[in-house]
């Protein structure tokens, strides 16, 4: 069982930075892929980023790539993703997700845990 608390979120005005933080429960959380996921009002979710269990691969969206990066720390069970150079296109809540297998990175129906998000707003 991981439980998970994302944390860093808020307003911000366009072309600022904010590090989201993922917080995790469970001894197990070393052996998952982690993925952050965002969703705005009336759009469907989209997969932002991913990293795999042992942080060796990562995957980004094109729309955040070169702005935004993935990083875990698993000794201290969390995982961040630094947002710089926001826009408002990624005001949304974002939400951190734990998934198995790395082959599944991408199915958020494969995800095996959620977090309860975080609001980012970024204005213009």
């Amino acid at each position: 069982q991981v439980q998970l608390v994302e944390s860093g979120g808020g307003l911000v005005q366009a072309g600022g930075s904010l590090r989201l933080s993922c917080a995790a429960s469970g001894r197990t959380f070393s052996s998952y892929n982690m993925g952050w996921f965002r969703q705005a009002p009336g759009k469907e979710r989209e997969l932002v980023a991913a990293i795999s269990w042992r942080g060796g691969r990562t995957y980004y969206a094109d729309s955040v790539k070169g702005r935004f990066t993935i990083s875990r720390d698993n000794a201290k069970n969390t995982v961040y993703l630094q947002m710089n150079s926001l826009r408002p296109e990624d005001t949304a809540a974002y939400y951190c997700a734990a998934v198995s297998r790395w082959d599944y990175y991408k199915d958020y129906a494969r995800y095996d845990y959620w977090g309860q998000g975080t609001q980012v707003t970024v204005s213009s």
